[in-house]
């Protein structure tokens, strides 16, 4: 059985191991691992794409190994000074605080908080001198690490390349030395820093680290890596309703790299599930809605899948409203929001022109700006790609000019997912 177990912990779900004969020796030794997870608190939002490395670490948590994750702290108040790379914004430490806490509030909806040792670089870090940092770097040349795919890449483009961006690998792996990893888990674009690290280790006496690295999870788009900031990501914290309505509209492409990656059904399933799709005996929408339920069964529970089922399916399938929609007031107050704001970005007085009676007034209004106000778009100029794309409806009917009529009743719809009932 445990060999069994230990087949499944290094090939499902798994791109590369690094040394994967040394990580077996390991497992067989009974030793309790000390399992490295380090993550950049520069924004605090964790996504599917994050909870394939930490799904593997919850089944080596299982087997009684001792996951250690490290709050990247010090690094995340230093940021990139030059201001060349938008993921690392310089923060105060209440911001770094902040994100921590909220990302460790969803890293704990797949692993086990009591389980887990939690580390901030600043326990080593705020005690480093001039001379430390020195003497770290003087154990790596630059020849070394411009041979890193990004920073090569950069070099040879003649982009510049900051000194502090070549510290960060160093910073890690010096992470990884402080509390004596045994195996440090993440996506295979962290490859060459796992690679310091284990090297660094063996410098200083440390029996190098297993560089333990799994898939880049691909978003919903069908074709780049899951991300926040593409848009193309699925919250680990987003409601159950969405979660399954976005596994229901990833490509069949995608399918069976979820299923693999981000559920628990066993690999002989999959080869059915996988064989039937290929002759087409089985609709690819049956298993998005087995893969959906899957997902949320493991983030909320198995009644929330069900619940969010029920709700695609009246919603999507059957055309029905959902049984809860956000409403939003007609007030003076917003009114008058939407002329200010038209004032200020499209240089007129008035966005409103106000028809009837005060109970069965009917609003002529500037949809873009409409949307922003209550919620349903970023800027005017998200609102008006959104028009665009025929994607906002107002009681029924598609929007394609920027004035629209609404009513007290009215029922807006953005995009599949998102409702607002304006009420009186």
């Amino acid at each position: 059985m445990f060999n069994q177990d230990i087949g499944y912990l290094l090939k499902r779900g798994v791109a590369e191991i690094i040394v994967e004969d040394e990580m077996l020796g390991l497992l067989r030794s009974g030793k309790k691992l000390r399992l490295k997870e380090g993550f950049d608190p520069s924004f605090p939002d964790i996504h599917l794409g994050h909870m394939v490395a930490l799904r593997k670490l919850h089944q080596f948590q299982e087997l009684g190994h001792q996951i250690v994750l490290i709050v990247a702290d010090w690094t995340a108040q230093i940021g990139d000074p030059s201001g060349m790379s938008a993921t690392r914004p310089m923060l105060s430490i209440e911001q770094v605080k902040a994100n921590a806490e909220t990302y460790m509030q969803q890293f704990f909806k797949v692993v086990d908080k009591e389980k887990t040792e939690i580390r901030w670089q600043s326990e080593w870090f705020d005690k480093f001198t001039l001379t430390d940092i020195i003497q770290l770097t003087s154990k790596f040349t630059v020849a070394q690490f411009l041979a890193r795919d990004d920073f090569s890449a950069r070099y040879k483009a003649e982009r510049p390349i900051a000194l502090t961006e070549l510290l960060y690998p160093l910073l890690q792996a010096y992470d990884s030395v402080a509390i004596q990893a045994d195996v440090e888990f993440g996506g295979t674009d962290q490859k060459f820093n796992f690679l310091v690290g284990r090297e660094l280790q063996s410098m200083v006496g440390q029996p190098p680290q297993q560089c333990f690295m799994v898939p880049l999870l691909v978003g919903t788009d069908g074709s780049q890596k899951m991300s926040k900031s593409l848009g193309n990501c699925i919250g680990v914290t987003d409601p159950p309703e969405e979660i399954y309505g976005k596994v229901m509209s990833i490509p069949d492409s995608l399918i069976m790299d979820y299923f693999e990656l981000l559920t628990d059904v066993p690999d002989q399933e999959l080869e059915e599930f996988r064989q039937g799709l290929k002759d087409a005996t089985i609709n690819p929408m049956a298993l998005k809605k087995r893969l959906a339920r899957e997902i949320i069964t493991q983030l909320y529970d198995q009644k929330a899948a069900t619940e969010a089922e029920e709700h695609f399916t009246r919603v999507f399938q059957k055309r029905e409203l959902p049984e809860k929609i956000r409403q939003v007031k007609i007030t003076e107050e917003l009114k008058q929001r939407i002329k200010a704001r038209s004032f200020k970005e499209e240089g007129l007085a008035a966005s409103i022109r106000e028809v009837g009676e005060p109970e069965t007034e009917e609003l002529i209004v500037s949809v873009p700006l409409l949307l922003c106000e209550i919620g349903l778009a970023k800027s005017r100029s998200d609102a008006k790609r959104l028009i665009a794309q025929e994607s906002v409806r107002i009681d029924g009917k598609t929007i394609y000019e920027t004035k629209g009529n609404i009513k007290i009743g009215s029922i807006i719809k953005v995009g599949p997912r998102r409702w607002v009932q304006m009420v009186g």
